[in-house]
């Protein structure tokens, strides 16, 4: 068995602003900058066999190339204890129509069951277990104005994870390119 996402990489420069901003909340646990990504669509585990059928028929998939601005910084979920801190996403709508096929190539030619939620596009900073709600709050409001450069995505990537007690480990498993 293997546990997949399909993920869109962000630039070494995008990646240092948001380490910026990433410090001065006690409790939190940040995401190794090495980690941070644009999730598209988290798949979970399958076997071999399926494994190369989703790698094969997410190749057929032709978008093209589009810009994201990171924006923002809010928490899931919004109205219980807050357990994930991320960075929001700008973009032109290209984003999630990327993601509705590739959820539609899970779906019709993999078997993979829907997506319940709706696509939410944001990047994962940090994860808490018992930091204060007031703390957090704070901190969403004092980093509210956050924004990166522009940047350019022209891929989109298939990743392999697997949790181990230092955190997960991610292998990208193939690459897709945007028109």
């Amino acid at each position: 068995m293997i546990r997949l996402f399909a993920a869109i990489d962000l630039p070494d420069t995008v990646k240092d602003s948001i380490q910026g901003i990433c410090g001065d909340l006690p409790g939190a646990r940040w995401v190794d900058l090495q980690h941070l990504h644009l999730t598209l669509r988290f798949i979970g585990e399958v076997d071999n066999g399926l494994f190369d059928k989703i790698k094969a028929s997410l190749a057929e998939i032709t978008e093209a190339s589009f810009s994201l601005t990171v924006q923002g910084v809010g928490f899931f979920p919004p109205k219980r204890t807050p357990r994930v801190l991320w960075v929001g996403i700008q973009g032109d709508g290209t984003l999630a129509r990327l993601a509705g096929e590739i959820e539609e190539t899970l779906v019709l030619k993999n078997g993979i069951e829907p997506e319940r939620r709706a696509f939410s596009p944001h990047i994962t900073i940090a994860r808490f277990k018992e930091t204060s709600p007031a703390k957090i709050a704070d901190y969403v409001t004092r980093h509210g104005t956050f924004r990166t450069e522009t940047f350019t995505v022209d891929a989109f990537h298939l990743y392999s994870s697997t949790l181990t007690p230092a955190g997960a480990r991610h292998r990208k498993e193939a690459s897709y390119p945007l028109e």
